[in-house]
């Protein structure tokens, strides 16, 4: 039987691939985003339902931003960031950086 491979493995072979790799990067900014608003809610303990009721954001337009289906403006982020007693907070590092 093949030993199953973890998502950092598969994603660490596919990126030998020119074109994955390209594609991947381009879709990193997003997925900062996503995993920074999951963690964020997960880190207080709220569900989407109570972080919708605290923001007045539809929790349907919540799970949108956090599968990736819905760009999130910066009012959005930061109505979540105060809806999770939070501070929004943007960087633009150096890529040699990271």
């Amino acid at each position: 039987m093949k030993k199953m491979k973890t998502l950092e493995e598969f994603i660490r072979k596919q990126m030998e691939n020119a074109d994955f790799k390209k594609e991947y990067e381009a879709i990193q900014p997003e997925m900062d985003i996503i995993r920074a608003i999951v963690d964020a809610r997960a880190s207080r303990n709220l569900t989407q339902k109570e972080l919708a009721e605290r923001t007045g954001i539809n929790q349907a337009d919540i799970s949108k931003l956090e599968n990736g289906t819905r760009n999130p403006t910066i009012g959005l982020l930061k109505r979540l960031a105060d809806g999770m007693d939070m501070i929004l907070k943007i960087e633009f590092i150096p890529k040699q950086n990271i």
